[in-house]
């Protein structure tokens, strides 16, 4: 398996991927696709501390769209450029929205209601990966990740109320991924998140020395997801979201005894099974070295 650039060799070597060639490295949003089935969806507006504004924020609904239509994509990686993940909203945006009527301004929180709806959403794995700060909107794309693996100087802040705002838009993915306790405290403290704090409470599910090894973890990552079946995970973050925060009641059983009998009879519910009970590697795993093999063997 390729390995998947790094920040510094990321805008080399077009020649290695043809997707690379048609990439617009100038960009501010950038959607790379470094190894079949892997998609990168990098933030590049380094010089702004990767903040993001109403631009940005339609050209990464834009690109999530893209990378979504892809029928054979694995895994959707978040990340950026420079060294921090992003400080939030941009300051300049953030002066023409107190000039905005209301409408605009209602306009402007449902486009970045719909990103993170999108990110949420997304039918396949995503991961982030967080280096430096990540604040105000920037801790809501962290939350709508499935997977997020931050460096230990990473911090968070959830910076609203010193402005006089709230994390209106963002609230609903960040109170699933904290809980309403610590909430209720850095909602209104806005007090800065260690990446220690973020991983106890549930925003960070791993945490690494530095950004070189945050690469390696997108790797250790990529080789664990290409074990599963495409579909079963598709179905897994639909399960996840159609189950959760309900009661156990018989819609929720109803539910759940359809979905184990509509995958058992797939496609790739049958090869699976089949691969499984004939130890054999199933047919969506690339042939690769006795790594895989031994996995198979669990």
């Amino acid at each position: 398996m390729n390995n998947i650039p790094t920040q510094s060799t990321l805008f080399d070597n077009t020649e290695e991927n043809p997707s690379s060639a048609n990439s617009d490295f100038n960009a501010k949003v950038i959607l790379h696709y470094p190894n079949p089935g892997i998609a990168e969806l990098i933030l590049n507006n380094a010089d702004k501390y990767n903040a993001f504004d109403d631009h940005i924020i339609s050209l990464m609904i834009e690109k999530l769209a893209q990378a979504e239509a892809q029928a054979d994509l694995k895994l959707l990686i978040l990340r950026s450029t420079g060294k921090h993940f992003s400080s939030g909203a941009d300051l300049n945006w953030m002066k023409r929205m107190t000039n905005n009527s209301h409408q605009e301004n209602l306009d402007d929180a449902n486009q970045l209601a719909k990103l993170m709806q999108c990110l949420n959403d997304f039918s396949k794995p995503t991961l982030a990966l967080v280096q430096g700060a990540a604040y105000g909107g920037a801790v809501g794309l962290a939350a709508c990740c499935d997977i997020v693996v931050a460096t230990r100087t990473a911090r968070f802040c959830l910076s609203e109320v010193k402005i006089g705002l709230v994390p209106a838009v963002i609230s609903p993915y960040v109170i699933r991924a904290i809980g309403e306790r610590q909430a209720r405290r850095y909602f209104l403290s806005a007090e800065i998140i260690s990446a220690e704090q973020a991983q106890s409470f549930g925003l960070v599910h791993d945490l690494v020395d530095d950004q070189n090894q945050l690469d390696q973890a997108a790797e250790q990552f990529i080789l664990q997801l290409s074990q599963n079946s495409p579909q079963a995970m598709t179905v897994a973050k639909k399960l996840i979201f159609a189950v959760s925060h309900k009661p156990i009641d018989t819609e929720v059983i109803s539910y759940t005894s359809q979905c184990i009998s509509d995958i058992r009879v797939s496609e790739e519910g049958q090869e699976g099974l089949n691969a499984f009970l004939n130890k054999r590697q199933a047919s969506w795993i690339q042939p690769t070295a006795g790594k895989d093999k031994e996995q198979n063997d669990v």
